[in-house]
């Protein structure tokens, strides 16, 4: 039987745990108050907050270019060396020691204008001992002249026979030619001591001096070289694949080693027969040298204009040539898209092509590895400093 103590004890216990189930049924729709407000501010926060980007592919400038306008050029290369058309090599017409030089290398020389003299001391002893032979030869043949007309006169008076006026004029030919033969060395004397002075045969400029003053030269010996430079011309050779394009009058474009600058001349003659070791064609190009800037020796190298196009021009290795028809991978508001391209002329040489639709003047386009990128890929590109 339970004592009253313990039933005391009990009824309390039992008021205690009705206490806490109270507290706790009340307490319950607190705490889920209180999560559904967190969950509430965090939705708001999120809400709120943009997304985290999507990763976007740098691209370094060394695999960006631009489409630009310009022209391309195609045509047969040429290469050869730069020569004046007129030209002229002064050689010594006799022997002897070179008594002056009168121009020096670089010199420009009008023509006729005196280049140096050759010593003359025995030419002067000819053209003296030629001179009395010629007044020599002049008296004897007037003296022969005279004496034929008073032959004649006695003749027809009767007083001798017509043998002796043919005598007489016998005489007076043989005179003549005497005559004529003393004039004859005295002219070549002469010409000879003009020979001994050296002149310009025309007008340029001194590209070489072989001689000094005090050298001995014989006859046939290079004294000086003079060139024209407004007259230059440049030989050159075309391979004989390319014979087809080869026409005087055509164009030809090309650069001169030492010169910043493009040149421009036409061909003007095309050699009958190729080298036959190289089985190239020589041709010779015709160059206004206005003002004389091109210098004859120089190494030059071009291309026979046989075709241009002006227009949309990119770099070989933008446009990747294995589908079907060739494409470039453009930037278009910061994404990667592929155009397919129509293409014009090619220039092998400086590897740029002709784009005559897809493309505008400007646009950017990926080259090298970049062109694996996915089009519609978000990509920055470092453009470089000058296209």
């Amino acid at each position: 039987m339970t004592t009253m103590r313990e039933a005391a004890v009990d009824g309390t216990s039992r008021r205690h745990a009705g206490a806490v189930r109270t507290g706790a049924r009340m307490l319950a729709p607190l705490v889920m108050a209180v999560a559904l407000t967190g969950c509430g501010a965090e939705a708001e926060k999120a809400v709120d907050e943009p997304a985290a980007p999507s990763s976007v592919v740098q691209i370094g400038q060394e695999n960006v270019v631009r489409a630009v306008r310009g022209t391309i050029e195609v045509g047969p290369i040429v290469s050869g060396e730069l020569r004046a058309q007129r030209e002229a090599t002064v050689r010594a017409e006799l022997g002897g020691s070179m008594l002056q030089v009168a121009a020096e290398e670089g010199q420009a020389v009008a023509r006729g204008a005196l280049l140096g003299r050759i010593e003359t001391r025995t030419l002067d002893d000819a053209r003296r001992s030629a001179q009395s032979a010629v007044r020599s030869a002049e008296n004897q043949l007037g003296v022969a002249q005279r004496e034929t007309e008073r032959t004649e006169k006695l003749v027809n008076a009767g007083a001798l026979a017509a043998r002796d006026l043919d005598v007489a004029r016998n005489t007076v030919t043989t005179a003549e030619a005497q005559l004529a033969d003393a004039k004859s060395r005295l002219a070549s004397a002469e010409r000879q001591l003009e020979d001994a002075v050296v002149r310009a045969p025309i007008a340029g400029i001194v590209s070489n001096r072989a001689v000094n003053a005090g050298d001995v030269v014989g006859i046939g010996d290079e004294l000086f070289t003079i060139i024209d430079p407004s007259s230059m011309r440049l030989e050159a050779a075309v391979p004989s694949d390319d014979l087809r394009v080869l026409k005087v009058g055509v164009p030809v474009r090309f650069t001169v080693r030492g010169y910043d600058q493009m040149f421009d001349g036409r061909i003007e003659r095309i050699a009958p027969q190729a080298d036959p070791g190289t089985r190239q064609v020589p041709i010779y190009v015709a160059i206004p040298n206005v003002g004389g800037r091109l210098v004859a020796g120089l190494f030059a190298e071009g291309r026979v204009l046989s075709q241009s196009a002006s227009g949309v021009v990119v770099p070989t290795n933008a446009v990747n040539m294995s589908g079907a028809k060739p494409w470039v991978l453009r930037v278009n508001q910061g994404k990667t898209e592929r155009v397919e391209l129509t293409l014009g002329l090619r220039d092998s040489r400086t590897e740029q092509v002709e784009v005559t639709s897809g493309l505008s003047d400007g646009d950017v386009l990926l080259r090298g590895a970049s062109q694996g990128i996915t089009p519609g890929t978000a990509v920055q590109v470092s453009l470089p400093a000058a296209q």
